[in-house]
């Protein structure tokens, strides 16, 4: 039987006063929650819960095979009505149905599919973006809400006359979509929107290419200049990092990441333990289109990655770089690599205008740039695939353009 510690330096097993169906699935579980960074308090907390929720199958004569989430929300409102019911059990319940299904002792979850022809069209398209189209996931993510959207809007609970579809339908749902979005979020509409039409084409299910009927967003590549920290808020921003604790740690080596060497958010979220080439001082990108890219690792980069790793990374099953430094111990979500840049202006108490992780990648490329790099050198750091990608951090260099600039007609000579 597993014996756990307490905070207060007291022992207990996990299997103790617990009886019924649980009973002897209990240790691996709570095994397994240790593994993931729990403490042993919250360990026996959680084991006191499922304890429990043995006794009641066990009243009941439920088996093991039974329990589901609808086993689950019944005991739930057992607890309730008990006024035993805390916040965290249900999370816990859900826990220990999935290390079971894991396990293979209960039978995997019934997946819910809506099959109404409005959603079995979005996963034809789904599928066709993969396979056909190559996507990545997050850029289908981004594809599919506008979709869904569009289609309920035009169609609502009706199964979709695809053959009906009108320009004016398209332009309609455009022109309201764009009163409450950005210009950039209005080019993806359209963007999203075409691939759907000539996906929809492509199948038959239209007979007109309405793709070449939707109008363009007036948003030019080199309209607007980049938004950038000078180099002392940078620096200012890094020493901000509390480096004492774990997090503040952690934090200051994706900053790192961020300012040193210009990669995205995602690329930082998407690196693993295998990406460091110690030996050669090369760090592996996985960039945009899947593609992998070796990049030069600064010493400080380094440094703070050394440090970070083996001295506050905890062991835990992931190969993520960056992982929560709370349990459960697995890789950072999609939004955290922004929500620590935002918190890292906010303690530097700067206030840029955006507050992006691409803010850090725009304070290299215009701080390189000032210093005399050129823009063929600047995008070869940013893995930039068209050059006129970089040309926007041309017009940052003002003094520049000043000398090369024709003087004003009729103006003074």
């Amino acid at each position: 039987m597993m014996t756990l510690t307490r905070h207060d330096g007291t022992t207990s097993p996990v299997r103790q006063y617990c009886d019924g169906p649980l009973a002897s699935h209990l240790e691996g579980f709570a095994a397994q929650l240790l593994r993931m960074g729990y403490a042993p308090n919250t360990v026996h907390a959680k084991c006191d819960v499922l304890a429990d929720l043995s006794r009641w199958l066990g009243r009941r004569q439920i088996p093991l095979a039974k329990l589901n989430e609808t086993r689950l929300r019944q005991f739930q409102e057992a607890r309730r009505l008990r006024n035993s019911v805390r916040r965290c059990d249900l999370a816990t319940g859900q826990q220990f149905l999935a290390y079971l299904r894991d396990q293979g002792d209960i039978a995997p979850a019934v997946q819910q599919i809506d099959r109404t022809a409005s959603a079995c069209l979005i996963r034809a398209y789904e599928v066709f973006l993969y396979t056909e189209r190559g996507l990545s996931r997050s850029t289908a993510a981004r594809y599919l809400p506008i979709i869904r959207c569009f289609l309920d809007e035009r169609f609502g609970c009706k199964i979709p006359r695809l053959e009906r579809l009108r320009p004016q339908d398209l332009h309609d749902f455009i022109l309201r979509e764009m009163r409450r979005v950005s210009r950039s979020h209005g080019k993806l509409i359209v963007t999203a929107l075409r691939s759907f039409l000539r996906f929809l084409l492509q199948r038959g299910a239209i007979q007109t290419d309405l793709a070449c009927t939707l109008p363009g967003v007036a948003c030019w590549r080199l309209s607007h200049l980049p938004k950038s920290l000078p180099p002392d808020q940078v620096k200012r921003l890094l020493a901000c990092c509390n480096r004492s604790t774990p997090a503040g740690e952690r934090d200051y080596a994706i900053l790192l990441l961020l300012a040193r060497l210009g990669l995205r958010g995602g690329e930082v979220l998407a690196m693993t333990l295998d990406d460091r080439d110690w030996e050669r001082g090369e760090i592996v990108v996985r960039g945009k289109g899947q593609r992998l890219e070796r990049l030069p690792m600064a010493s400080d980069v380094g440094a703070a990655l050394v440090n970070y790793l083996r001295d506050v990374r905890p062991a835990c099953a992931t190969r993520r770089v960056f992982i929560r430094m709370k349990a459960p111990h697995q890789g950072l979500a999609v939004t955290a690599i922004c929500c620590i840049v935002r918190r890292a202006i906010g303690r530097a108490g700067l206030a840029p205008e955006f507050k992006g992780a691409h803010l850090l990648r725009h304070s290299l490329a215009t701080d390189l740039l000032r210093r005399g790099a050129t823009l063929g050198e600047i995008g070869q750091l940013l893995r930039h695939r068209q050059p006129i990608t970089t040309q926007i951090y041309a017009r940052v260099d003002i003094a520049a353009l000043r000398d090369i600039a024709l003087p004003w007609p009729g103006g003074a000579s």
